[in-house]
């Protein structure tokens, strides 16, 4: 069992301890959806996660994908394309518009955990400078691919990208890593494709030692 968070209650969560094992992660439950909420939450490296019409669930899995900047790894096909691409990247330009097109239906994907209340909930907190936005725009000026996340302190918590063109949202994570601005991005989950650009799996006990020392506000 996990325990229900009283939503009129100060923001306040278990110890990352006690999240289970199966399903990997699953802390909590309860509790809102709103800006003190989510700072509480990502500063203890924990995030929301569920369906729409479902209880607000909190996670914090272990292992924990996170990629350093240093090991970003570019393969050669990525590296020949980016001496054409015709990508302009922007920081912050569009942020709502990212988050909605990262909730859009994808392949084998039919509904989006990307809620209207995620939306909402997030772009109050990229209105208070805690979430930012990175955005793939084609040469005529249409928005083809983007990522959005978290910042707090030199941690930036990934949550979701898209891609319309080739190699769009890699484009965006390649400006995000080269920013400068970050020390640790969190990936949530190993995926393939993030352990081929150079994403590693760490501890819970590692994860919460890099909280300490870079996820400052």
């Amino acid at each position: 069992m996990i325990p229900w968070l009283n939503p009129l209650s100060a923001a306040h969560f278990p110890p990352t301890g006690s999240a289970l094992t199966e399903p990997n992660g699953l802390l909590a439950a309860g509790g809102q959806l709103n800006v003190e909420w989510l700072l509480e939450a990502y500063g203890h490296g924990i995030f929301p996660w569920f369906n729409e019409h479902e209880p607000i669930l909190w996670w914090s899995p272990a292992p924990r994908t996170v990629l350093f900047p240093q090991n970003f790894h570019i393969n050669r096909s990525f590296r020949k394309f980016l001496k054409k691409s015709p990508y302009l990247i922007t920081r912050d330009q569009s942020f709502r518009a990212v988050m909605q097109a990262c909730s859009e239906p994808r392949k084998n994907q039919p509904r989006s955990w990307i809620s209207p209340a995620m939306i909402d909930a997030y772009s109050a907190l990229f209105n208070a400078g805690y979430a930012h936005s990175y955005e793939c725009w084609s040469a005529d000026k249409i928005l083809v691919g983007g990522l959005y996340g978290v910042a707090i302190g030199q941690f930036f918590y990934g949550e979701s990208m898209f891609s319309h063109a080739e190699n769009a949202s890699k484009c965006c994570l390649k400006a995000l890593v080269e920013s400068g601005l970050y020390r640790i991005i969190d990936c949530q989950m190993n995926t393939r494709h993030l352990v081929n650009m150079g994403a590693v799996d760490i501890t819970r006990a590692e994860f919460e030692t890099l909280l300490t020392n870079f996820s400052i506000r």
